[in-house]
Protein backbone atom coordinates (compact mmCIF):
# COMPACT_ATOMS: atom_id res chain seq x y z
CA UNK A 1 0.00 0.00 0.00
CA UNK A 2 2.76 2.33 0.89
CA UNK A 3 4.57 1.52 -2.31
CA UNK A 4 1.50 2.37 -4.37
CA UNK A 5 1.09 5.73 -2.68
CA UNK A 6 4.69 6.56 -3.34
CA UNK A 7 4.28 5.72 -6.98
CA UNK A 8 1.19 7.91 -7.28
CA UNK A 9 3.02 10.82 -5.67
CA UNK A 10 5.88 10.48 -8.09
CA UNK A 11 3.48 10.59 -11.06
CA UNK A 12 1.87 13.74 -9.67
CA UNK A 13 5.28 15.39 -9.26
CA UNK A 14 6.14 14.57 -12.85
CA UNK A 15 2.84 16.03 -14.05
CA UNK A 16 3.39 19.13 -11.97
CA UNK A 17 6.89 19.63 -13.42
CA UNK A 18 5.61 19.13 -16.95
CA UNK A 19 2.88 21.68 -16.41
CA UNK A 20 5.34 24.13 -14.93
CA UNK A 21 7.70 23.67 -17.87
CA UNK A 22 4.82 24.17 -20.29
CA UNK A 23 3.78 27.40 -18.61
CA UNK A 24 7.37 28.61 -18.49
CA UNK A 25 7.79 27.80 -22.14
CA UNK A 26 4.58 29.73 -23.00
CA UNK A 27 5.69 32.67 -20.94
CA UNK A 28 9.12 32.67 -22.59
CA UNK A 29 7.53 32.51 -26.02
CA UNK A 30 5.11 35.29 -25.15
CA UNK A 31 7.96 37.38 -23.80
CA UNK A 32 10.00 36.90 -26.94
CA UNK A 33 7.01 37.78 -29.13
CA UNK A 34 6.35 40.88 -27.04
CA UNK A 35 10.01 41.85 -27.18
CA UNK A 36 10.03 41.42 -30.93
CA UNK A 37 6.89 43.51 -31.33
CA UNK A 38 8.32 46.20 -29.08
CA UNK A 39 11.57 46.24 -31.05
CA UNK A 40 9.75 46.55 -34.36
CA UNK A 41 7.50 49.30 -33.01
CA UNK A 42 10.36 51.23 -31.44
CA UNK A 43 12.44 50.93 -34.57
CA UNK A 44 9.60 52.30 -36.67
CA UNK A 45 9.15 55.12 -34.17
CA UNK A 46 12.83 56.02 -34.29
CA UNK A 47 12.91 55.96 -38.08
CA UNK A 48 9.70 57.94 -38.26
CA UNK A 49 10.99 60.42 -35.73
CA UNK A 50 14.27 60.70 -37.64
CA UNK A 51 12.35 61.28 -40.86
CA UNK A 52 10.25 63.93 -39.22
CA UNK A 53 13.34 65.63 -37.87
CA UNK A 54 14.93 65.48 -41.29
CA UNK A 55 11.82 67.01 -42.83
CA UNK A 56 11.70 69.75 -40.21
CA UNK A 57 15.42 70.46 -40.30
CA UNK A 58 16.26 70.00 -43.97
CA UNK A 59 12.98 69.83 -45.86
CA UNK A 60 14.38 66.80 -47.73
CA UNK A 61 17.00 67.25 -50.41
CA UNK A 62 14.74 69.02 -52.87
CA UNK A 63 13.54 71.50 -50.26
CA UNK A 64 17.10 72.08 -49.12
CA UNK A 65 18.27 72.83 -52.65
CA UNK A 66 15.44 75.31 -53.14
CA UNK A 67 16.18 77.00 -49.86
CA UNK A 68 19.88 77.15 -50.62
CA UNK A 69 19.29 78.63 -54.08
CA UNK A 70 16.90 81.21 -52.67
CA UNK A 71 19.43 82.11 -50.00
CA UNK A 72 22.20 82.49 -52.59
CA UNK A 73 19.96 84.61 -54.81
CA UNK A 74 19.09 86.80 -51.86
CA UNK A 75 22.76 87.27 -51.03
CA UNK A 76 23.58 88.07 -54.67
CA UNK A 77 20.74 90.60 -54.90
CA UNK A 78 21.79 92.25 -51.68
CA UNK A 79 25.36 92.64 -52.94
CA UNK A 80 24.33 93.74 -56.42
CA UNK A 81 24.58 97.51 -56.86
CA UNK A 82 21.65 99.32 -58.45
CA UNK A 83 21.37 103.00 -59.37
CA UNK A 84 19.84 105.00 -56.58
CA UNK A 85 16.11 105.31 -57.08
CA UNK A 86 15.81 102.20 -59.28
CA UNK A 87 15.66 99.67 -56.45
CA UNK A 88 11.94 99.02 -57.08
CA UNK A 89 12.48 98.31 -60.79
CA UNK A 90 13.65 95.18 -62.65
CA UNK A 91 17.27 95.64 -63.64
CA UNK A 92 16.74 95.13 -67.38
CA UNK A 93 14.45 98.15 -67.72
CA UNK A 94 16.82 100.62 -66.06
CA UNK A 95 18.57 103.08 -68.43
CA UNK A 96 21.41 104.71 -66.54
CA UNK A 97 22.78 107.05 -69.22
CA UNK A 98 21.60 109.37 -71.98
CA UNK A 99 22.97 111.69 -74.68
CA UNK A 100 22.07 114.75 -76.75
CA UNK A 101 21.09 112.95 -79.92
CA UNK A 102 17.85 114.28 -81.38
CA UNK A 103 15.18 111.84 -82.56
CA UNK A 104 12.49 112.36 -85.16
CA UNK A 105 8.90 112.04 -84.07
CA UNK A 106 8.09 109.12 -86.39
CA UNK A 107 9.73 106.71 -88.82
CA UNK A 108 12.69 104.36 -88.36
CA UNK A 109 15.47 105.39 -86.03
CA UNK A 110 18.88 106.16 -87.43
CA UNK A 111 21.32 103.47 -86.30
CA UNK A 112 24.61 104.47 -84.72
CA UNK A 113 27.88 103.23 -86.11
CA UNK A 114 29.47 101.45 -83.12
CA UNK A 115 32.95 101.96 -84.58
CA UNK A 116 32.67 105.76 -84.90
CA UNK A 117 33.19 108.04 -81.90
CA UNK A 118 31.22 111.20 -81.30
CA UNK A 119 32.54 114.28 -79.55
CA UNK A 120 30.89 117.27 -77.90
CA UNK A 121 31.51 120.98 -78.38
CA UNK A 122 29.92 123.04 -75.60
CA UNK A 123 30.23 126.83 -75.52
CA UNK A 124 28.88 129.73 -73.49
CA UNK A 125 27.78 132.31 -76.06
CA UNK A 126 26.17 135.71 -76.46
CA UNK A 127 24.61 137.18 -79.58
CA UNK A 128 27.35 139.83 -79.91
CA UNK A 129 29.88 137.09 -80.66
CA UNK A 130 27.62 135.38 -83.20
CA UNK A 131 30.08 135.75 -86.07
CA UNK A 132 33.07 134.26 -84.27
CA UNK A 133 30.92 131.47 -82.79
CA UNK A 134 29.63 130.61 -86.26
CA UNK A 135 33.21 130.25 -87.54
CA UNK A 136 34.14 127.97 -84.65
CA UNK A 137 31.12 125.72 -85.05
CA UNK A 138 31.55 125.39 -88.81
CA UNK A 139 35.10 124.19 -88.18
CA UNK A 140 33.88 121.49 -85.83
CA UNK A 141 30.93 120.36 -87.90
CA UNK A 142 33.19 119.86 -90.91
CA UNK A 143 34.42 116.64 -89.28
CA UNK A 144 30.84 115.27 -89.08
CA UNK A 145 31.30 113.65 -85.68
CA UNK A 146 30.44 116.49 -83.29
CA UNK A 147 27.37 117.42 -81.29
CA UNK A 148 27.08 121.15 -80.58
CA UNK A 149 25.62 122.59 -77.39
CA UNK A 150 25.30 126.34 -76.81
CA UNK A 151 24.83 127.97 -73.42
CA UNK A 152 23.15 131.35 -74.02
CA UNK A 153 24.16 133.58 -71.13
CA UNK A 154 22.27 136.61 -72.56
CA UNK A 155 18.96 134.78 -73.01
CA UNK A 156 18.86 135.41 -76.76
CA UNK A 157 18.20 132.22 -78.73
CA UNK A 158 15.88 133.02 -81.66
CA UNK A 159 18.42 135.25 -83.40
CA UNK A 160 20.61 132.21 -84.02
CA UNK A 161 18.02 130.36 -86.08
CA UNK A 162 19.18 131.84 -89.40
CA UNK A 163 22.40 129.80 -89.21
CA UNK A 164 22.13 126.49 -91.08
CA UNK A 165 23.40 124.40 -88.14
CA UNK A 166 21.24 126.05 -85.46
CA UNK A 167 18.34 123.59 -85.65
CA UNK A 168 20.74 120.70 -85.08
CA UNK A 169 22.39 122.26 -81.99
CA UNK A 170 21.23 122.00 -78.38
CA UNK A 171 20.35 125.45 -77.00
CA UNK A 172 20.23 126.16 -73.24
CA UNK A 173 19.44 129.65 -71.96
CA UNK A 174 20.02 131.27 -68.55
CA UNK A 175 20.71 134.96 -68.02
CA UNK A 176 24.21 135.98 -66.87
CA UNK A 177 25.45 132.50 -66.01
CA UNK A 178 28.99 131.30 -66.59
CA UNK A 179 30.26 128.42 -68.68
CA UNK A 180 30.99 126.44 -65.51
CA UNK A 181 27.52 127.05 -64.09
CA UNK A 182 26.09 125.52 -67.25
CA UNK A 183 28.63 122.71 -67.30
CA UNK A 184 27.85 121.59 -63.75
CA UNK A 185 24.14 121.43 -64.50
CA UNK A 186 23.99 120.19 -68.08
CA UNK A 187 27.15 118.14 -68.66
CA UNK A 188 26.69 115.45 -66.04
CA UNK A 189 28.92 112.40 -66.76
CA UNK A 190 25.88 110.14 -67.20
CA UNK A 191 24.65 112.44 -69.98
CA UNK A 192 27.94 112.91 -71.85
CA UNK A 193 29.31 109.36 -71.46
CA UNK A 194 28.87 108.62 -75.18
CA UNK A 195 31.28 111.40 -76.19
CA UNK A 196 34.95 110.56 -76.51
CA UNK A 197 36.09 114.17 -76.02
CA UNK A 198 34.37 117.21 -74.55
CA UNK A 199 35.49 120.62 -75.86
CA UNK A 200 34.37 123.22 -73.30
CA UNK A 201 35.28 126.48 -75.02
CA UNK A 202 34.82 130.20 -74.65
CA UNK A 203 33.30 132.19 -77.49
CA UNK A 204 36.16 134.67 -78.03
CA UNK A 205 38.53 132.38 -79.92
CA UNK A 206 39.95 132.70 -83.40
CA UNK A 207 40.26 129.36 -85.21
CA UNK A 208 41.83 130.27 -88.54
CA UNK A 209 44.90 128.12 -87.72
CA UNK A 210 43.03 125.31 -86.02
CA UNK A 211 42.06 121.99 -87.61
CA UNK A 212 39.86 119.89 -85.33
CA UNK A 213 40.53 116.61 -87.19
CA UNK A 214 44.29 116.96 -86.82
CA UNK A 215 43.88 118.06 -83.21
CA UNK A 216 41.94 114.91 -82.33
CA UNK A 217 44.54 112.74 -84.03
CA UNK A 218 47.35 114.39 -82.06
CA UNK A 219 45.79 114.11 -78.61
CA UNK A 220 44.95 110.45 -79.25
CA UNK A 221 48.46 109.74 -80.48
CA UNK A 222 50.05 111.61 -77.54
CA UNK A 223 47.70 110.12 -74.94
CA UNK A 224 46.52 113.50 -73.69
CA UNK A 225 43.54 113.16 -71.35
CA UNK A 226 43.34 116.92 -70.79
CA UNK A 227 44.64 119.40 -73.34
CA UNK A 228 44.12 122.71 -75.09
CA UNK A 229 45.29 124.29 -78.33
CA UNK A 230 48.23 126.63 -77.87
CA UNK A 231 47.66 130.39 -77.97
CA UNK A 232 49.13 132.60 -80.66
CA UNK A 233 51.11 134.88 -78.36
CA UNK A 234 51.36 137.66 -80.98
CA UNK A 235 47.59 138.13 -81.18
CA UNK A 236 46.24 136.60 -77.96
CA UNK A 237 45.71 137.63 -74.39
CA UNK A 238 48.10 135.21 -72.70
CA UNK A 239 47.96 134.97 -68.91
CA UNK A 240 50.54 132.21 -68.46
CA UNK A 241 53.58 131.41 -70.63
CA UNK A 242 52.70 127.72 -70.39
CA UNK A 243 49.84 128.12 -72.88
CA UNK A 244 51.81 130.17 -75.42
CA UNK A 245 52.61 128.42 -78.68
CA UNK A 246 56.06 127.00 -79.36
CA UNK A 247 56.29 126.92 -83.14
CA UNK A 248 59.11 124.35 -83.00
CA UNK A 249 56.98 121.69 -81.31
CA UNK A 250 53.88 119.65 -82.00
CA UNK A 251 53.03 119.30 -78.28
CA UNK A 252 54.58 120.55 -75.08
CA UNK A 253 53.95 119.36 -71.52
CA UNK A 254 56.35 121.64 -69.65
CA UNK A 255 57.68 125.15 -69.88
CA UNK A 256 61.14 126.35 -68.92
CA UNK A 257 60.73 129.96 -67.82
CA UNK A 258 60.32 132.14 -64.79
CA UNK A 259 56.63 132.38 -63.91
CA UNK A 260 55.60 134.69 -61.11
CA UNK A 261 58.96 134.41 -59.40
CA UNK A 262 59.00 130.64 -59.79
CA UNK A 263 61.61 128.99 -61.96
CA UNK A 264 60.20 126.24 -64.17
CA UNK A 265 62.82 123.68 -65.15
CA UNK A 266 63.17 119.99 -66.00
CA UNK A 267 62.40 118.93 -62.42
CA UNK A 268 59.11 120.88 -62.28
CA UNK A 269 56.05 118.67 -61.98
CA UNK A 270 53.25 121.01 -60.91
CA UNK A 271 51.22 123.92 -62.32
CA UNK A 272 51.84 126.34 -63.84
CA UNK A 273 55.07 124.73 -65.01
CA UNK A 274 53.60 121.35 -65.96
CA UNK A 275 50.38 119.32 -65.88
CA UNK A 276 48.11 122.27 -66.51
CA UNK A 277 45.80 124.03 -68.96
CA UNK A 278 43.85 127.27 -68.79
CA UNK A 279 40.08 127.51 -68.74
CA UNK A 280 39.28 129.28 -72.01
CA UNK A 281 39.64 126.26 -74.31
CA UNK A 282 40.09 123.00 -72.38
CA UNK A 283 39.52 119.60 -74.01
CA UNK A 284 38.69 116.60 -71.82
CA UNK A 285 38.55 112.90 -72.52
CA UNK A 286 35.37 111.45 -71.07
CA UNK A 287 37.31 109.73 -68.28
CA UNK A 288 38.98 112.98 -67.23
CA UNK A 289 35.70 114.90 -67.49
CA UNK A 290 33.91 112.39 -65.25
CA UNK A 291 36.44 113.32 -62.57
CA UNK A 292 36.53 117.05 -63.36
CA UNK A 293 32.75 117.39 -63.08
CA UNK A 294 32.99 116.38 -59.43
CA UNK A 295 35.58 119.08 -58.67
CA UNK A 296 33.37 121.86 -60.07
CA UNK A 297 31.68 123.45 -57.08
CA UNK A 298 27.96 123.99 -57.51
CA UNK A 299 28.01 127.49 -56.00
CA UNK A 300 31.39 128.74 -57.27
CA UNK A 301 30.37 129.76 -60.78
CA UNK A 302 33.65 131.28 -61.96
CA UNK A 303 35.66 128.11 -61.27
CA UNK A 304 38.83 129.98 -60.39
CA UNK A 305 41.41 127.58 -58.95
CA UNK A 306 39.93 124.59 -60.76
CA UNK A 307 42.67 124.65 -63.40
CA UNK A 308 45.38 124.06 -60.79
CA UNK A 309 43.67 120.85 -59.60
CA UNK A 310 42.96 119.28 -63.00
CA UNK A 311 46.06 117.12 -62.65
CA UNK A 312 44.15 114.91 -60.21
CA UNK A 313 41.81 114.03 -63.09
CA UNK A 314 44.53 113.24 -65.64
CA UNK A 315 44.03 109.47 -65.28
CA UNK A 316 47.65 109.02 -64.32
CA UNK A 317 50.77 111.16 -64.40
CA UNK A 318 49.73 114.77 -65.00
CA UNK A 319 53.11 115.63 -66.48
CA UNK A 320 52.44 113.10 -69.25
CA UNK A 321 48.65 113.14 -69.70
CA UNK A 322 48.13 116.91 -69.81
CA UNK A 323 49.59 119.04 -72.56
CA UNK A 324 49.37 121.95 -74.99
CA UNK A 325 49.04 121.24 -78.73
CA UNK A 326 51.34 123.70 -80.52
CA UNK A 327 50.74 122.64 -84.12
CA UNK A 328 47.00 123.43 -83.84
CA UNK A 329 46.63 126.81 -82.20
CA UNK A 330 44.01 129.51 -81.65
CA UNK A 331 43.77 133.20 -80.86
CA UNK A 332 42.31 134.23 -77.52
CA UNK A 333 40.84 137.71 -77.79
CA UNK A 334 40.04 137.96 -74.10
CA UNK A 335 36.72 139.79 -74.50
CA UNK A 336 35.04 140.73 -71.18
CA UNK A 337 31.57 139.43 -72.00
CA UNK A 338 30.21 138.51 -68.57
CA UNK A 339 28.72 141.50 -66.78
CA UNK A 340 27.65 143.12 -70.05
CA UNK A 341 29.36 145.25 -72.67
CA UNK A 342 28.66 148.55 -74.38
CA UNK A 343 25.73 148.26 -76.75
CA UNK A 344 26.09 149.36 -80.37
CA UNK A 345 23.31 151.88 -80.79
CA UNK A 346 22.51 153.88 -83.88
CA UNK A 347 22.10 157.63 -83.73
CA UNK A 348 18.37 158.24 -83.37
CA UNK A 349 18.52 161.99 -84.00
CA UNK A 350 19.30 162.93 -80.42
CA UNK A 351 23.10 162.70 -80.21
CA UNK A 352 23.39 164.31 -76.79
CA UNK A 353 20.95 161.86 -75.23
CA UNK A 354 22.59 158.91 -76.99
CA UNK A 355 26.03 159.98 -75.83
CA UNK A 356 24.81 160.45 -72.28
CA UNK A 357 23.10 157.06 -72.30
CA UNK A 358 26.19 155.36 -73.72
CA UNK A 359 28.42 156.97 -71.09
CA UNK A 360 26.09 155.89 -68.29
CA UNK A 361 25.93 152.38 -69.70
CA UNK A 362 29.70 152.27 -70.02
CA UNK A 363 30.14 153.18 -66.37
CA UNK A 364 27.60 150.55 -65.37
CA UNK A 365 29.37 147.90 -67.45
CA UNK A 366 32.76 148.87 -66.07
CA UNK A 367 31.45 148.58 -62.52
CA UNK A 368 29.81 145.23 -63.32
CA UNK A 369 33.05 143.87 -64.75
CA UNK A 370 35.00 144.97 -61.68
CA UNK A 371 32.42 143.25 -59.48
CA UNK A 372 32.71 140.07 -61.54
CA UNK A 373 36.47 140.08 -61.15
CA UNK A 374 36.18 140.77 -57.42
CA UNK A 375 33.80 137.84 -57.03
CA UNK A 376 36.20 135.61 -58.96
CA UNK A 377 38.98 136.32 -56.45
CA UNK A 378 36.60 135.68 -53.55
CA UNK A 379 35.60 132.31 -55.05
CA UNK A 380 39.26 131.42 -55.60
CA UNK A 381 39.96 131.76 -51.89
CA UNK A 382 36.84 129.79 -50.98
CA UNK A 383 37.85 126.99 -53.34
CA UNK A 384 41.39 126.84 -51.99
CA UNK A 385 40.11 126.63 -48.42
CA UNK A 386 37.60 123.90 -49.35
CA UNK A 387 40.33 121.87 -51.00
CA UNK A 388 42.61 122.23 -47.98
CA UNK A 389 39.82 121.22 -45.61
CA UNK A 390 38.81 118.25 -47.76
CA UNK A 391 42.39 116.96 -47.77
CA UNK A 392 42.67 117.29 -43.99
CA UNK A 393 39.37 115.54 -43.27
CA UNK A 394 39.66 112.63 -45.71
CA UNK A 395 41.98 110.18 -43.96
CA UNK A 396 41.45 107.55 -46.65
CA UNK A 397 42.72 109.78 -49.47
CA UNK A 398 46.36 109.83 -50.43
CA UNK A 399 47.75 112.72 -52.44
CA UNK A 400 49.64 111.25 -55.44
CA UNK A 401 51.54 114.53 -55.83
CA UNK A 402 52.42 115.13 -52.21
CA UNK A 403 55.96 116.36 -51.82
CA UNK A 404 58.19 114.41 -49.43
CA UNK A 405 58.67 116.21 -46.11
Amino acid sequence: MKTKNTSNRSKMDVRRQSSTSFYCSCLSTLFLISAACFFIWSTEFVVTDYKERMILSWGWIGDYTTQNTTSNNKTTCEIESRPRGSESLPKGIVTKTSDYEMHQLWGPRKKKNPKSSTNLLAMAVGIKQKESVNKIIKKFLSTNNFVVMLFHYDGIVNEWTDLDWSDHAIHVSAINQTKWWFAKRFLHPDIVCDYAYIFLWDEDLGVENFNVGRYLSIIKEEGLEISQPALDSDQSEVHYPFTARDDKLKVHRKVFKMIGGRKCDESSTEPPCAGWVEMMAPVFSFSSWRCTWHIIQNDLVHAWGLDFQLGYCAQGDRTKNIGIVDSEYVIHYGLPTLGGSVANKENDGEPDRVAESAQSHSLHVSDARSQVRKQSFIELEIFKNRWKKAVQEDHCWKDPYQKPT
